[in-house]
């Protein structure tokens, strides 16, 4: 996802001595830098204080992904984050990102915002919406732990990547999932 110039960021541009039609430029991508951000906002609020519990940990599914015997799944379960899933750094969710094919429910409910923030922040490089717009046979059951309103904070970010020319070939995919697929009711469109 494309990163949006905050406030902050213009204030460092004006200082710099941007040029004003960059400043410009700048400026009028703001209700989009907001729009990200109150959906940021949003999901830190949905997800705060979840933790993995006995669910799969990231690096214990990358080795499922990988064929890892039982006694290396359990070894990587050990440096996996299991308290808050702020502390997983970008660079793990990326070269972990096939571990959200292996997760159970209280597995995608403890990595999803992390997933979810990256892929706002523009951090994240992989597609996250196939994840949660295809249809496969365990997804219900693999979203099954999220309440309410973590299930609405997805949709906002599903909305939001409607906007994104990145996902244009993905318009068709993501309606789908918000108009009458698993996210549906939960967004308005």
């Amino acid at each position: 996802m494309k990163k949006y110039p905050s406030p902050s960021d213009i204030q460092e541009m004006r200082k710099k001595g941007y040029d004003p039609i960059t400043l410009e430029a700048a400026e009028e991508l703001l209700p989009r830098w907001q729009q990200v951000d109150e959906v940021k906002q949003k999901i830190s609020s949905a997800f705060n204080g979840v933790t993995l519990q006995e669910g799969i940990g990231l690096y214990e599914a990358q080795g499922m992904d990988d064929y890892a015997s039982q006694a290396e799944c359990l070894a990587y379960r050990a440096k996996d984050e299991k308290l808050n899933w702020h502390n997983i750094s970008v660079d793990a969710l990326n070269r972990c990102n096939s571990s959200l094919t292996f997760f159970d429910a209280q597995g995608m409910l403890f990595h999803l915002p992390a997933f979810l923030l990256a892929s706002l922040n523009g951090d994240y490089f992989h597609d996250l919406s196939f994840t949660l717009t295809h249809e496969w046979h365990d997804r219900e059951r693999k979203f099954s732990l999220l309440n309410t309103e973590q299930r609405a904070v997805v949709a906002d970010y599903l909305q939001i990547l409607l906007d994104e020319p990145d996902y244009t070939y993905h318009h068709k995919e993501i309606m789908s999932a918000l108009i009458a697929g698993y996210w549906s009711g939960t967004a308005i469109i």
